[in-house]
This record gives C-alpha cells, sequence and structure tokens, in this order.
C-alpha cells in the first residue's frame, strides 16, 4: 500500500533509538524526510546517517523548555515546514504514588506533557493552512490500565490524552489528525531494563522474567519497534484522514480494556 506521504516531512522526537527509533525508521522508507532528535547530538546524528540520505539528526531535551523554541526555530531553517510531528519520549522511572516528591512532579510533567504542546503549538498553524497534518503521540497502555509502580507514567501520560483527544476535534476539520499509540511491552531497552529489576529482586535470570513476561501476551512475545513503527506510519498516511482523536493500543492483545 502506498501511504501517500511521500515528500512530507516529519520531526520525530526521541527518534534516535527504540520506538522513536521504529517509527523513523518507517516514516523514512515511506519516502519521508525525517527530522529525528536525542539527548545526545552525536547518537542522533549517527541513527540519521543510518536510517538514510532523507534523515537528519538533531539534539534536543524535552526537559529543557528554554531551548525549545530556538531549537524549533533552527530546524525551520534547516529542515523546513513540519507535516507529521511525532511526540516521543523516554519514561519516567518507577515511584510510588504516595512517596512522589512535587519537584518531580513539575519536572517530569514539563518533559512529559508541556514540551510536546509547545511544539505542537509551533507546528499547527501551518499544518492548518496547509490542510494536512499529522500528529502522533506515543503513551502507553496505563492511560487505560494503570500500571503498579508506575504513577507518574499513569498520570501524566493520561493528562496528555486529555488534552490530544481535545485537540482532534479543534483541528479535524483542517486536515489535521491527532492520534496516541499505546505500547505495550515491546523488545527495547526500557522493557529490558524493567526485566533487570525484576529478576534482580527475585534472584532469578532475566531470562526467567521475560519469558515469564511474554508468556502473558496472547501473541506470546515482545513486539518490535519495526512492527510499532508501521502502526505510526499508517496513522500518518493519507489513507488514515478520517481516524482522529483514538488512543491505539500496540500490545499483542494484553490489554484487556474493551475501549
Amino acid at each position: 500500500m502506498d501511504l501517500g506521504i511521500s515528500g512530507k516531512r516529519a520531526l520525530v522526537l526521541g527518534g534516535s533509538k527504540g520506538l522513536g527509533r521504529g517509527i523513523a525508521e518507517a516514516l523514512a522508507a515511506e519516502g519521508v524526510a525525517v527530522a529525528l532528535t536525542g539527548r545526545n547530538e552525536e547518537t542522533a546524528a549517527k541513527a540519521a546517517a543510518e536510517i538514510g540520505p532523507d534523515a537528519a539528526g538533531f539534539s534536543l531535551d524535552l526537559a529543557k523548555p528554554e531551548i525549545v523554541d530556538p531549537f524549533l526555530d533552527r530546524l525551520s531553517s534547516a529542515f523546513g515546514q513540519v507535516d507529521i510531528l511525532v511526540l516521543n519520549g523516554g519514561g519516567p522511572p518507577p515511584t510510588n504514588a504516595a512517596d512522589i516528591d512535587p519537584g518531580f512532579w513539575r519536572a517530569q510533567f514539563e518533559a512529559m506533557v508541556l514540551s510536546g504542546m509547545r511544539i505542537a503549538h509551533r507546528v499547527l498553524p501551518s499544518m492548518r493552512e496547509r490542510r494536512f497534518g499529522r500528529i502522533v503521540a506515543v503513551a502507553s497502555t496505563s492511560i487505560r490500565e494503570p500500571i503498579p509502580g508506575l504513577t507518574a507514567s499513569n498520570a501524566l501520560r493520561s493528562a496528555l490524552a486529555g488534552w490530544m483527544k481535545t485537540l482532534a476535534r479543534e483541528v479535524a476539520a483542517d486536515g489535521v489528525t491527532v492520534n496516541m499509540l499505546l505500547p505495550g511491552r515491546l523488545a527495547t531497552d526500557r522493557t529490558l531494563g524493567f526485566d533487570r529489576m525484576d529478576a534482580e529482586a527475585e534472584g532469578v535470570s532475566v531470562e526467567t522474567v521475560a519469558a515469564r513476561s511474554q508468556s502473558e501476551i496472547p501473541v506470546g512475545r515482545y513486539g518490535t519497534p519495526a512492527e510499532f513503527g508501521a502502526a505510526a506510519a499508517f496513522l500518518a498516511s493519507r489513507q488514515a484522514a478520517y481516524i482522529t482523536g483514538i488512543a491505539l493500543p500496540v500490545d499483542g492483545g494484553l490489554s484487556r480494556s474493551m475501549l
């Protein structure tokens, strides 16, 4: 299927590795010029070089609000207009609901919620003017089924979901769609990190924990960044023009939520 987005330009936050890298690669394979970001400029540049000649890497730390606007100015000059915006970033560390310090909340809210809002606010006017735009956010199945021990992720990704659902209705008539992807257990460094943490706590091997975790997934395995990227590329496509305001699980059937 031709997704009809060849020649478009995408900004993929956190695109140097993991799920963001999977999305960047999927979009590039469709002929999209991709600007990807990472905290480390060398890592981002290396990832872009590996993806192809139409990819460019930039450094951006979403936890530093003062650099977001200068980054977008530089991006506009070097890369051009953004047709597809992928909001993605690293997840917060595990925390219990009763133990989170207010300062921690503020810092994580800035990085996980406000930064994406700022960037969307900058690119939305030109998307609406051109009557084409795609905003896709990477969240978590935790917005439907809160995950024990991941309080900050549960709460802050839910805040982002509420904003995106509202935004979707406001910009739909202008040809801009706004959707979320909800990854379940995929083969990323974050998933491996959780498996290692559980293995250490239980005194068993990482392989034992991973096998148990995968046995709970109906598909029977962890998903891949490439499979996740394919779902994102479809939501960014012209064929998905009538799909907006959704939160799509990509979890191998793990979520038991009806909605």
